[in-house]
């Protein structure tokens, strides 16, 4: 990226007062940092800049040596990059099992003789309570109110364990639920951009506002010029107790936007395109930069639409630099003019601020150009985020017949039985919901309705929205075609869609109807949106108002009416969207920082059913007797034997009672896979079938169904979770005979049975696992439980073609070993079929993408051997693997620092 000097690291300098910031503020100059290195500070990416700044804090706290700074400017030099950010952010599906495992740390480090306040956040957290909600009622006015009280209902012991934690654990606050979604909420409240110390060891040290997060999409909040993205709950623990974040120097592409938006397109329809494209171009692993002259025709809200999906075009995180448009929305979003002021005299400063022209000169590992003109209206599926298809061609991505043109009186093939507005990827811009809200309104003009299969919903990211839709006069219009608020938070968008409408359920269970899912989300996985839902379509929230009000997928709404109005006219779908000038003049009334304000006053208060809560005090946990939603993590301090619940190890040691990082002897293959299975597959987050592996362990416990609530929700019960692996009703196995679903051979009697049936029976006979897959094994959500139940089903190691990022790093926090295939070489060319025995040769003393020789062994006696690549990319990832996990290794690091104080409790 630059040019060398020489190669000595670099003296970290102490920071210098800047009082034409503001008075008394002290930072670490950039321009000198860079300097010293003979770097120019303009010719790097606005990335490497807060990479370069971080770390400084990082090595001045004492967490890396000065040569930190060369390997951000270095990156030749294969050192690792330490990242400490400023805060952590959580949702609550993965923040419970980070509350637990602090829980249970803090536990066993009292175990060993340690102080209870030896564990606990170094980094301020807050977590939002987002996921636990479920569309159970929609279409009515009390939506919203039924479906939270279920909720309450449903997770009673969870929140109770947040309360727990919030008292117990200092700088770790809840957002209670029902405020939003956590990326929207981090957006529009929590982000600072610029955060200043105020303590006495740091009075006035500013830096950037640098964030990690539980969940993939918190990316989101580099539309502001927040450098984050999203981590797994393992890593996430590390980050809270005081480890950095180690990753090699990054790739940062460069995205080159120019032009304009078309009439008709919005940022839903851009993010698609960008979506496919750099799907298409390879940027798994990589940062995202964008920059070019049509960057200043973007909103913040179109920069976090664009944002926020990163994690679903594979790379790592994305930037907008900080600019006027990023000013403009701190101030119309509430936030304080001083502190707005801050943020520009701080980034102006720094040579963070991007003014038009000044990333002329900036070097990029790779540029991709895109033309906002060349976007068209677009939906992206019916399976995967970068499926994009031209408005014009949805009909013909179901390979159904047509709905007749007046929509039938009935669900056919590719009728939509689930139009959802929700996920934070569109509910956080207010011209996409008001553009949504004014097809409503000329729909309801015009006289149409919805078909009554079609399961509506509203679930927004934050209570800013009703409040501008309100204010704009579609609230209305939207509730009566049955778009009321059923929530606020992310519901359809991760499965939380709750039962299908009664007349659609009938007919796809009874009748074979492929039913379709549109909504404005950023996921759509096979098997996530419903069960019983095989097509969903990604799209903004206006289209999914029109396919509601079509009723199907099937018909092309750029030339065959969406409806048919009482008085018989077809109308069409350009007789309901409004003109751009409309949009902006409907969001320049509607919104404004009083609705901001006025939304987020008293974030961490909750309503009276939140402070109601029987919670537990205190420094430590009071496990709960007979719980089957909280259960100490089988992690640390098992059984004296060494295993733990279901069969994992807690002493560093595998299920098969070797050494973590011992040879692997006659393994068997547990899942032959193929490309992108996303963690979806591997970990399922909606409703616990009844007649699953986990259900029936629900129902030996006396749980009735009803009760059974979803695996999202149950993800503090590791027996639950564990029979959960890989259960998803889509996953096609090859082991399986074409039988999709949780299902493989046992060997060596060829029995059909369970995973989960499987793994117990290799475990009796102590024998290690293996999974084998193709490309972009793990990618979609940050679900640090698709690491775990692999590693307490007995998994040693993954063998696969690619490994999407997140997901690779939990695999290596479990302690289990992510393998890839050598160029050329898959399970196909292999000729794998599960019968073999694999052995793993030379994991002791592994290095960073160190070589491991893989021995396959067939019944006939006959072997074949070949080197795949440890994807173990840093010493620290070494470590992990080599300890068990991230737990282990932090219990020992725990126990070895406090040792001088409290002596061996050994």
């Amino acid at each position: 990226m630059n040019d060398r000097t020489d190669a000595r690291p670099r003296p970290v300098h102490a920071p210098v007062r800047r009082d034409d910031v503001a008075h008394g503020v002290l930072l670490y100059p950039l321009d000198e940092l860079a300097a010293s290195a003979g770097v120019d500070l303009d010719t790097l990416p606005y990335t490497v800049r807060l990479l370069l700044e971080n770390a400084a804090h990082v090595a001045a706290a004492g967490k890396a040596g000065p040569d930190v700074l060369d390997a951000v400017l270095r990156p030749a030099d294969g050192a690792d990059v330490a990242f400490q950010p400023a805060r952590v952010v959580l949702q609550d599906f993965s923040g419970v099992p980070v509350a637990l495992d602090l829980a249970a740390l803090r536990a066993a480090a009292v175990r060993r003789g340690l102080p209870a306040a030896a564990v606990g956040p170094q980094v301020p957290a807050d977590l939002v309570v987002d996921h636990s909600v479920r569309v159970d009622a929609a279409g009515t006015a009390d939506a919203l109110r039924l479906n939270t009280g279920l909720e309450f209902a449903r997770n009673r012991e969870r929140y109770a364990l947040l309360r727990w934690a919030e008292q117990a654990f200092d700088g770790f606050r809840v957002v209670p639920p029902g405020n939003g979604i956590v990326h929207q909420v981090n957006l529009e409240r929590l982000a600072q951009v610029v955060v200043r110390a105020e303590g006495p060891q740091g009075a006035g040290l500013t830096r950037p506002d640098t964030v990690l997060g539980t969940d993939s999409h918190t990316p989101m909040v580099g539309a502001l010029g927040v450098l984050g993205w999203g981590v797994g709950g393992i890593e996430a623990t590390s980050v809270l107790l005081g480890e950095p974040v180690l990753l090699a120097a990054p790739r940062v592409v460069g995205v080159r936007l120019t032009g304009e938006l078309p009439p008709g397109t919005t940022a839903t329809d851009l993010v698609l395109t960008l979506t496919e494209r750099l799907r298409r171009h390879g940027v798994v692993g990589a940062f995202v930069e964008f920059f070019g002259e049509g960057c200043a025709g973007l909103s913040v809200p179109d920069r976090a639409t664009l944002a926020n999906m990163a994690p679903d075009y594979g790379a790592t995180t994305a930037l907008f630099p900080v600019d006027a448009e990023t000013l403009a929305f701190l101030r119309i979003t509430g936030r304080p003019a001083e502190h707005v002021e801050l943020v520009e005299r701080y980034c102006r400063a720094q040579g963070l601020f991007r003014e038009p022209g000044s990333d002329a000169r900036v070097r990029y590992a790779e540029v991709v150009a895109l033309d906002l003109g060349e976007v068209e209206a677009c939906v992206a599926g019916p399976g995967r985020p970068d499926q994009r298809v031209a408005l014009r061609d949805v009909p013909g991505s179901l390979g159904v017949a047509p709905v007749p043109g007046d929509g039938g009186d009935r669900p056919a093939d590719g009728s939509v039985v689930i139009a959802a507005i929700t996920s934070c990827t569109n509910t956080s811009h207010p011209g996409s919901m008001l553009t949504a809200g004014l097809v409503a309104r000329r729909a309801v003009e015009f006289g149409l309705t919805v078909p009554a299969w079609v399961k509506t919903s509203l679930a927004p990211g934050s209570r800013t929205v009703p409040a501008y839709l309100e204010r704009a006069g579609v609230l209305p219009a939207l509730q009566e075609l049955g778009f009321h608020v059923v929530a606020f938070g992310c519901t359809t968008c991760h499965g939380m869609s709750g039962d299908l409408l009664p007349e659609a359920a009938r007919a796809v269970a009874d009748e074979g109807v492929l039913g379709a899912a549109v909504l404005s989300g950023n996921r759509n996985f096979e098997g996530r949106i419903h069960p019983q839902v095989k097509a969903a379509y990604l799209a903004s929230p206006g289209l999914v108002v029109a396919y509601a009000l079509a009723g199907t997928v099937t018909r092309d709404l750029t030339v065959e009416p969406v409806g048919v109005a009482p008085d018989g006219r077809e109308v069409y779908l350009r007789d309901l969207w409004p003109s751009p000038q409309e949009v902006a003049e409907a969001t320049r009334a509607a919104v404004g920082a009083d609705l901001y304000d006025t939304a987020y006053a008293g974030l961490y208060e909750g309503g009276a059913a939140w402070r109601a809560l029987d919670a537990p005090r205190g420094d430590l946990y009071e496990w709960p007797e007979g719980s089957d939603y909280i259960l100490e993590p089988p992690y640390l301090d098992g059984p004296a034997d060494g295993s733990a619940a279901d069969g994992s190890t807690t002493d560093g040691s595998a299920a098969d009672g070797s050494a973590a990082d011992a040879d692997v002897m006659g393994a068997r293959i547990l899942a032959l896979l193929g490309d992108s299975v996303s963690t979806d597959h591997i970990s399922p987050v909606g409703a616990i079938p009844r007649d699953g592996d986990a259900g029936r362990y629900l129902s030996g416990l006396g749980v009735p169904e009803r009760e059974f609530n979803s695996f999202g929700a149950r993800r503090g019960n590791h027996h639950v979770m564990v029979r959960g692996t890989f259960g998803n009703v889509r996953l096609r196995n090859a082991l399986a005979d074409g039988r999709e679903g949780p299902w493989t051979r046992l060997q060596p009697t060829g029995e059909l049975v369970s995973l989960h049936e499987a793994a117990q029976s290799y475990r009796t006979a102590g024998v290690p696992l293996i999974v084998v897959a193709g490309t972009e094994y793990g990618c979609g959500s940050a679900r640090d439980w698709a690491a775990k139940g692999t590693a307490l089903l007995g998994v040693r190691a993954v063998l696969a073609q690619g490994f999407e990022r997140i997901h690779r790093s939990n695999l290596v926090g479990m302690g289990v070993l992510p393998l890839l295939f050598p160029a050329g070489l898959d399970a196909g060319v292999l000729g794998l079929d599960g019968t073999e025995e694999l052995d793993l040769l030379g994991l002791t003393g592994l290095g960073p993408r160190g070589a491991v020789t893989v021995r396959v062994r067939r019944r006939d006696g006959t072997h074949r051997s070949f080197e795949a690549v440890a994807a173990l990319e840093t010493a620290r990832e070494c470590a992990y693997f080599t300890a068990g996990g991230v737990l282990p290794y932090t219990v020992a690091r725990l126990r070895r620092e406090a040792l001088p104080a409290v002596g061996d409790p050994a």
